[in-house]
């Protein structure tokens, strides 16, 4: 092996270490303390976290790449379209500033890569702080963009929001932090402001947001986006039953429940729900209970809010942000907003639009 060769093939490895801030045993613990709670409420719920193991994480790539599901082509195609202008937008006009990028919930960071390869094209190099709670996904965001874009030096961080900005907070530029995806729908209000004035207390006066949001529409096009012809996004919401059955001896008959999409216009929202088709008992081992399920009664996987240009703001402003700007795709289904921390470019003349 040639030194050059041994000297890249230590930073892979040396990349590919992830950074947690909890052990595997924590990690158990938690997913038992929100199976148990939620399993056991009156209104039977679970965190959309829990999707997102090494299955759950390939059958979301699978989605993503469906007819029906448009978001993640319509931030892409965003992205190729103005990734400059996001790019000099967040550096406020201030060129001689190096950028440190981060993504919350960067999963493979397959659409962000069109983004930060736009910023090799700028800069050389690119230093992109990639962090989600699935460490396998980062695995395959690090070994790509060290395959296809060497100049960007990526820090995998595999852990939840809080451990996540902790990181973030001490990166050692102007700090662009980037939330896409239509992730922050899966918030209901109170707890999407709760986790944005977190982002705003993990970054210095002055940097960028980059928050994606997928628009209000037709809710034909949104149920079919969460229902496709396929099944894959029924075998992602199923898949959830199969992690509890396997780390936590659960006994759910996959057979016996089926997925379900529903708009809810007072909430505007997608909802997602495991339905029980039959009168049912199921047993958790490690927990030591049995959890009843009436026929016809849901579990409530993940809500997905469709968001509005008034309630982008009103969320942005409660965490001290002020909206700059937002571009859309060609068809407007879907939006991502540059934000900037302690309102330092207010808006003035009304929103601009690309």
């Amino acid at each position: 092996m040639s030194e050059r060769a041994a000297s890249e093939s230590a930073n892979l490895r040396a990349a590919k270490k992830i950074t947690t801030d909890a052990t595997d045993s924590r990690e158990s613990h938690d997913l038992a303390v929100v199976v148990r709670v939620g399993l056991t409420a009156e209104k039977k719920s679970l965190p959309p976290w829990l999707f997102y193991d090494e299955e759950g994480s390939r059958l979301f790539v699978e989605i993503t790449k469906l007819p029906e599901y448009y978001l993640g082509r319509a931030e892409r195609r965003i992205f190729e379209k103005y990734g400059e202008d996001i790019i000099v937008q967040a550096q406020a006009n201030d060129t001689g500033t190096a950028i440190s990028f981060a993504e919350l919930g960067a999963g493979t960071a397959d659409k962000t890569q069109s983004l930060l390869h736009r910023a090799v094209e700028m800069f050389g190099t690119v230093s992109f702080m990639a962090t989600d709670t699935s460490a396998s996904a980062l695995d395959i965001a690090v070994e790509r963009l060290h395959r296809e874009e060497p100049s960007i030096v990526v820090t995998p961080v595999a852990a939840k929001h809080e451990g996540a900005l902790r990181a973030i907070a001490g990166l050692p530029h102007r700090q662009f932090v980037m939330f896409i995806g239509s992730s922050i729908g899966n918030y209901v209000d109170a707890d999407a402001r709760a986790l944005v004035s977190d982002i705003r207390q993990a970054l210095l006066p002055g940097a960028a947001f980059l928050l994606g949001t997928d628009l209000k529409k037709d809710p034909s096009v949104l149920v079919r986006a969460y229902d496709d012809a396929a099944g894959i996004t029924a075998a992602f919401n199923k898949n959830m039953l199969v992690r509890i059955n396997r780390e936590l001896g659960a006994h759910f008959d996959l057979s016996r429940f089926e997925h379900r999409a529903i708009w809810n216009e007072a909430a505007s929202c997608i909802e997602m729900h495991l339905v029980s088709t039959v009168s049912q008992i199921v047993s958790i081992d490690a927990l030591g209970i049995q959890v009843r399920f009436r026929r016809g009664e849901s579990i409530h996987t993940e809500s997905s809010v469709k968001y509005t240009e008034a309630r982008v703001d009103a969320l942005l402003k409660s965490a001290d942000f002020s909206r700059e700007i937002s571009f859309y795709d060609d068809e407007k289904k879907f939006a991502v907003h540059i934000a900037r921390a302690g309102g330092a470019s207010a808006l003035r003349d009304g929103t601009r639009v690309k």
